[in-house]
């Protein structure tokens, strides 16, 4: 996904994404269905489909202490948009610009894989990868995704995977259609 559609992509989210610690208490025109710890939303033209979740935890330190920072939305999701073939692609917003050349550490119940930042996205390093993302995360019970900040600040953000599996099939099957 390029710079300008993960643009676009979150501003479709924070439209419909109140900044809380649970997805389900978020209140969305275009939500279609929740799933324990993960929402499913649909936009029309062209017709887009997400599992999404925002963090149970967040901890966010500057030399080894902990510290108060002001972050937009955390959000770990899957799109589906069939009209450029993408099926599944598994992006992180960490609510601020990535320190530049940085990468994010995601570790899923202890399996581990390396995302590529640019500005406040994150993606697997790895093309082809998100099949093996997508399988941890059904396995899994949280994902852990650790990255630094352009100020320094290194964060920790801690999702639940209840109800991931249920979400992606959901938001898969209503972009099949």
């Amino acid at each position: 996904m390029g710079l300008k559609r993960a643009r676009v992509i979150a501003g479709l989210l924070m439209a419909g994404l109140a900044t809380t610690a649970n997805a389900q208490q978020t209140d969305s025109t275009n939500r279609v269905a929740v799933n324990t710890d993960w929402s499913v939303f649909v936009e029309d033209d062209p017709t887009e489909c997400w599992s999404v979740a925002t963090p149970d935890e967040t901890v966010n330190t500057r030399g080894g202490r902990v510290v108060s920072v002001r972050r937009s939305d955390i959000l770990l999701f899957v799109v589906f948009r069939p009209s450029e073939n993408v099926n599944g692609q598994v992006s992180f917003t960490g609510g601020y610009p990535f320190a530049s050349g940085s990468t994010v550490n995601v570790s899923i119940d202890g399996e581990q894989f390396e995302f590529i930042t640019e500005g406040e996205w994150a993606w697997p390093a790895t093309e082809g990868q998100e099949p093996n993302v997508i399988a941890a995360m059904k396995r899994g019970t949280e994902a852990v995704l650790t990255a630094r900040s352009e100020r320094g600040t290194q964060t920790k953000d801690t999702f639940s995977l209840l109800g991931f599996t249920a979400a992606l099939e959901d938001a898969e099957k209503r972009c099949a259609n």
